[in-house]
């Protein structure tokens, strides 16, 4: 399947980019904006981020920035597996405190919109895992904010099957969504 598809929270898609294989390999358009726009999606992206995870079972995340650093991303795999989730705290929208997760991976070439207003976090299923990203805002770190990754009152359900994932300490010391002010009134 190529195309969009839209999440079951507002406003965040998944897509997959069309391939163009021949005998030396393949070929993709990871972006293109006239083709988001075509789903409404229309974001000037300022800055490209890479992270690799070399252990299974790497969490990063739940993260977010705030205004007026708040982050739309765009996020896909250059290596390996992960699961993508994606948390709306913005108390206005319909869905918000729902969250949606999504299996991105590099044979696959799929990649999630998540819209400004969102935490972020992703669960590494191989070694070695490449997560690439496009974001709205530049890095602010007065700005950086995050919630816990297993917050009882989200009920992310994490395929880690009784494995503890290997965290930051940062993310360790992440409060609960209750914990804290709403982030995106």
């Amino acid at each position: 399947m190529t195309g969009f598809r839209k999440l079951d929270v507002e406003g965040a898609f998944e897509f997959v980019p069309r391939r163009f294989p021949d005998p030396r390999g393949t070929f993709e358009e990871t972006y293109n904006r006239d083709l988001w726009r075509t789903v409404g999606v229309d974001v000037e992206f300022v800055q490209d981020n890479r992270s690799v995870s070399t252990g299974v079972d790497t969490l990063r995340g739940l993260h977010f920035q705030l205004a007026p650093f708040a982050q739309a991303k765009l996020v896909r795999v250059g290596r390996g597996r992960i699961l993508d989730v994606l948390v709306d705290l913005r108390s206005s929208s319909p869905t918000f405190r729902r969250h949606a997760a999504v299996e991105l991976s590099a044979e696959r070439g799929n990649q999630v919109y998540i819209p400004a207003g969102y935490a972020h976090a992703f669960l590494t299923l191989t070694p070695d895992a490449e997560v690439l990203y496009k974001t709205s805002a530049f890095y602010s770190k007065a700005h950086d904010a995050g919630i816990r990754w297993n917050d009882p009152s989200l009920d992310i359900t994490w395929p880690l099957d009784g494995r503890v994932p290997i965290l930051s300490a940062k993310d360790e010391a992440l409060p609960l969504l209750s914990d804290i002010a709403p982030p995106f009134p």
